[in-house]
């Protein structure tokens, strides 16, 4: 398990699971190493001792197994296997990847002892080695104590490097939920929108349907044709009332005061206002809008308005001085087409206006509430196009 020290607390990150092509490499490593270092003492054992060469051999496959547990107990497990190393040379593998292993930890406190143990362990090995003379330690003393320095360096290194991708999961996977929850408040926040925006267009449709319901009630000197025609009027804002309130049934108001009326919401007939407020502040715009705005449902000229005072939004913060181009056509029961497109700028924009990437996500969330959707894409020509098909009863 690996730590690091971050503003005077630590984290720990648990070790990453080795993979199949781990566990083999490091196997055959370990008997190469072990074989390198036994190979001319078992020669030796099973010419004169042979004892000792099922003793080496066998104290060698404990370490080996030993060494299976040496992420969990890995002080313990690299004391064991260096002090093997005394009178087993086989144990020099085990020995190493329990060195290297608890090196990967990076504490002082354990790869001092641990290393002192093993150095002493690898002289005394050295000096019963059989042959071995006073005067080899002069060059075997200086080179063991390089390759455990090698050791020990190099898990230090492979130890900081998890720790380093540690840390960058643990940011990443931080800012994955924080951008989830970003995403989930904005369409949270944009449902509560579209609920009051659509208060005030059910409290005319049913306070109309109830006046005229009440004149039914208390009119006795109504004709026939009088009452057949506040009935139709009944009928027709009640059915009004219903396909509104369709898009807005199950959204949860979240403040006391979300309920008040608020000003009338604009449709496609403001879609020409908003266009000659946005030339007059500086936009190049060339509208084409082959529909009749007048008679396009409320709730659908509300979100294709919305549609275009998005698009807009986002050329005055990334692209102010290109060209944008509105086409807005389309029939009843063909339904409404809303496109909007404008050249990438080249370079940075003139101001740094904060992009929150929340417009479009909210924008998508009110498309599909109403029965349409949305896509953006960018063409080869450097084009970025913006459109949206919402439903247009017949």
């Amino acid at each position: 398990m690996s730590t690091i020290s971050a503003g005077g607390r630590q984290q720990v990150f648990a070790p990453l699971p080795i993979s199949r092509w781990g566990h083999t490499w490091r196997l055959l490593l370990v008997l190469a190493i072990s074989a390198a270092a036994w190979v001319e003492a078992a020669i030796w054992q099973w010419q004169h001792l042979r004892a000792w060469f099922w003793a080496d051999l066998g104290v060698g496959i404990a370490s080996l197994v030993l060494a299976h547990w040496r992420r969990r107990f890995p002080f313990t497990v690299a004391l064991v296997t260096n002090v093997a190393t005394i009178g087993s040379f086989s144990s020099g593998g085990p020995a190493t990847l329990t060195l290297f292993s608890l090196a990967t930890r990076r504490r002082w406190r354990e790869i001092v002892p641990i290393t002192l143990v093993a150095m002493a362990a690898g002289l005394v090995s050295l000096r019963s080695a059989p042959g071995s003379q006073e005067d080899d330690l002069i060059v075997t003393g200086p080179a063991l104590v390089a390759i455990l320095g090698v050791i020990v360096a190099w898990g230090m290194y492979v130890g900081s490097r998890r720790e380093l991708l540690g840390t960058l999961r643990e940011r990443a996977e931080t800012a994955e939920s924080e951008q989830a929850a970003r995403v989930a408040q904005a369409r949270t926040s944009e449902r509560t929108r579209i609920a009051r925006e659509m208060h005030d267009v059910l409290a005319h449709r049913i306070s109309t349907v109830t006046m005229h319901a009440g004149a039914l009630t208390y009119r006795e000197d109504l004709t026939a044709t009088q009452m057949r025609a506040t009935a139709e009027v009944i009928q027709d804002n009640a059915r009004q009332a219903l396909v509104e309130l369709r898009e807005v049934l199950g959204l949860l108001r979240e403040e006391p005061g979300d309920a008040a009326p608020e000003r009338p919401q604009p449709d496609a007939t403001d879609l020409d206002a908003l266009i000659r407020e946005a030339m007059t502040t500086g936009l190049r715009v060339s509208p084409t809008i082959q529909v009749d705005t007048s008679g396009v449902p409320p709730t659908t000229g509300r979100t294709a308005y919305r549609v275009v005072q998005e698009a807009l939004t986002n050329v005055r913060k990334h692209a102010t001085y290109t060209a944008v181009s509105i086409d807005v056509t389309g029939s009843p029961g063909e339904g409404l087409r809303v496109v909007v497109s404008n050249r990438l700028p080249i370079g940075q924009p003139a101001h740094d206006l904060p992009a929150s990437g929340l417009g479009l996500i909210g924008l998508r969330e009110r498309v599909e509430l109403a029965g349409g959707r949305l896509d953006r894409e960018i063409t080869p020509q450097r084009d970025f196009v913006l459109s949206a098909w919402l439903p247009w009863p017949a």
